[in-house]
């Protein structure tokens, strides 16, 4: 799938980089509405919007961090150290961070032979997000490789309880990704809700929790606004995407993005939403309209 090769191509040259609302019948009028870019949203002040910057590499970061300002909202997801002066120059807020050494969605926290690494990776890059004053951190749990659940949790408890003190004393939260295994991460151990809140409940720590991406979830699981409700302590940061394809959230998928951002505004979340589909328009302006459409649907 092309979401597969592009989001961990990205992953891996950031990495290697550092040492770093309403009726559905709305939604075609705000596609026709997001085409203008003259002047940026007005927002509802409900929802702290991000994007995530691998879905639109096919511009610069400064170029999509002028676009993020047009639009008229605030933060970058997925960015590394190296990239970091880049968003400060525009007055961004890098809301989900990744660390900015060695690492990628297959070897994660359930294989104890990455733990070291990982481990000097975390502690490195955790009082460099406090001195650039963000807080969010994603982590994955990698593939399984035969490896049952339990072991993977035991493993990811190991590990994660190594980083954890000193995540707390700074006010950082730790983040595991929700990934599915269905279509686009064969054999990704944390691929479903219950596995992930089981992994929260053993930690027991509130600077560990969940990015629940619902474009993932919804192929692995379903019942997205039931899950969200039932699970959302365990939560601090949801990821979008349109279903089947991982493309724009308009009326061409099956999800209804402004049910959703309600249920999850319901359960009293504070942090960010992220933009994480793969727009489709024929050129960047094309594709900058999507996601200014995008934002607007989210926007409740």
């Amino acid at each position: 799938m092309p979401e597969k090769q592009n989001r961990r191509s990205a992953l891996k040259n950031l990495l290697a980089g550092t040492a770093a609302l309403g009726a559905s019948s709305m939604i075609p009028a705000l596609a026709s509405e997001a085409s203008e870019n003259s002047s940026t949203v007005k927002f509802k002040g409900n929802i702290n919007h991000s994007v995530c910057q691998w879905c639109y590499n096919f511009i610069t970061l400064e170029e999509l961090c002028k676009a993020v300002k047009k639009i008229g909202f605030g933060a970058i997801d997925l960015l590394g150290p190296k990239d970091w002066p880049m968003i400060q120059q525009y007055g961004l807020f890098s809301s989900m961070c990744y660390h900015g050494g060695k690492g990628s969605l297959t070897n994660g926290f359930n294989n104890k032979e990455y733990h070291e690494q990982l481990i000097k990776d975390y502690t490195e890059v955790i009082p460099l997000m406090v001195k650039a004053g963000y807080k969010n951190v994603i982590c994955f749990s990698g593939s399984r490789n035969g490896m049952d659940d339990e072991t993977g949790l035991k493993n990811c408890v190991e590990g994660l309880q190594k980083i954890l003190p000193l995540a707390e004393k700074n006010g950082i939260i730790v983040q595991m990704e929700l990934l599915n295994s269905r279509v686009d991460h064969k054999d990704y151990m944390c691929d479903r809700t219950p596995w992930g809140v089981e992994l929260c409940k053993r930690i027991g720590s509130e600077n560990f929790k969940l990015l629940y991406d619902i474009y993932h979830m919804q192929i692995d699981e379903g019942d997205v606004i039931r899950t969200i409700k039932n699970n959302h302590q365990y939560i601090g940061h949801y990821h979008t995407g349109g279903v089947p394809g991982r493309h724009e959230i308009n009326d061409s998928q099956e999800l209804y993005y402004p049910a959703i951002m309600k249920a999850i505004l319901d359960t009293g979340f504070k942090d960010y939403v992220a933009q994480e589909f793969i727009p489709t328009g024929q050129d960047s302006k094309d594709k900058i309209a999507s996601l200014k459409q995008a934002i607007k649907i989210c926007d409740i």
